[in-house]
């Protein structure tokens, strides 16, 4: 194990070194003007990160989204990861999941009878300008996990950062999983930091605050998941399913954990706060769910053994598979996903949308 530590030093850490040269490059030719900022006349807010992976950006959109869309005509504009489309890519009735990917089908399911325009494009200034010129009305535009991509000069920038994954102990791609040193916070109006406990102390918040050391003008919040009950993945044809109460299952009753995730801990360890055994089918973040991928779900289902079984995954991988063809379809009335629901309302602050607006309008960035 030593040994191939150090070769993984040897071998990542002056990678790490010439990627931290080229992304500083990179922010100095933009701080400069080298490279071309584009700055829209209406607010531009930005999430995203600045490590890979599993910071929740999404259930976060999808806070900002369901609180400002109450006062503000709002697109959300992604580059739709791991989608099969290329370009800009408008979510209608007609749009299917691998048009414009898990998680903003995710989003344009959720928001679309909210009046929130939902698209997809590479390039973001692309986007937007599409976006504007399908509805001239928009106030304001989301763009999820594009803190890097900084052709788009944002109003106000959220990084969201793990409660166990915090980055200043942390090194640069690829032997560590920053995108960005821990300056970058620096573009930063807002820092969250998201999956926190529900035991988290001051103390705890202090030292995070000294450990990161913004500027005084920004705003640190701290946010927590809330899982709400079981939400059955494959509703049409099944009027009648029961609703899985995880509260009344014993040590009898199994349940299959089906993620492909980036961080799929937290979701065990919820499924795991309940009686029930629980075993693990993980795959990659994003997976694109095969035929055989569906056989080995069967296979492991079938050979569980419980007085009752069920089939629990996350909100996002629920996106594909109640879309996939290969799904077995008499494992259909036993899957159920997990809804998350962001909450910053047990902290003594301000929660996200009251910082944002405020931080808007002290800005006069509001028509």
């Amino acid at each position: 194990m030593a040994k191939r530590g150090i070769l993984s030093y040897l071998i990542l850490k002056p990678i790490s070194i010439v990627y931290g040269w080229v992304v500083a490059i990179r922010n100095a030719m933009f701080e400069r003007g080298m490279l071309k900022q584009t700055e829209f006349d209406i607010p531009v807010i930005t999430i995203g990160n600045i490590s890979v992976g599993g910071s929740g950006k999404t259930p976060h959109t999808e806070y900002i989204l369901d609180k400002l869309s109450e006062q503000y005509r709002i697109g959300m504009l992604s580059r739709g990861y791991k989608r099969r489309t290329k370009g800009f890519v408008l979510g209608t009735e007609n749009t299917h999941v691998e048009d414009i990917g898990d998680e903003p089908y995710q989003v344009y399911k959720k928001f679309r009878d909210r009046g929130v325009m939902v698209a997809v494009c590479e390039k973001r200034v692309d986007g937007i300008e599409r976006m504007r010129e399908i509805d001239p009305d928009l106030e304001m535009i989301v763009l999820d996990d594009a803190f890097q991509h900084r052709y788009v000069k944002p109003r106000l920038a959220v990084v969201l950062m793990e409660f166990t994954r915090l980055p200043h102990k942390d090194s640069m791609l690829p032997f560590g999983r920053l995108r960005e040193p821990i300056s970058a916070l620096n573009r930063a109006d807002v820092v969250v930091i998201t999956k926190c406990p529900e035991a988290m102390t001051p103390l705890q918040k202090r030292v995070i605050a000294s450990d990161l050391n913004l500027f005084p003008y920004q705003k640190l919040l701290f946010s927590r998941y809330k899982y709400l009950p079981p939400v059955a993945v494959f509703r049409e044809g099944y009027s009648r399913l029961p609703r899985l109460d995880l509260d009344s299952l014993t040590s009898s009753d199994t349940l299959l954990s089906v993620t492909g995730v980036a961080n799929p801990r937290p979701f065990v360890r919820q499924l795991r706060c309940y009686k029930a055994k629980v075993k693990i089918k993980r795959f990659s973040d994003h997976h694109n769910f095969t035929h055989s991928d569906m056989e080995s779900i069967n296979e492991k289902f079938t050979n569980m053994v419980g007085k009752r079984k069920y089939i629990l995954t996350t909100e996002k991988d629920a996106m594909r598979l109640m879309t996939n063809p290969y799904f077995p379809h008499h494992l259909r009335k036993y899957i159920y996903y997990l809804p998350i629901r962001v909450s910053f309302e047990d902290d003594n602050e301000q929660p996200l949308e009251n910082v944002l607006d405020q931080l808007l309008r002290n800005n006069s960035l509001i028509r």
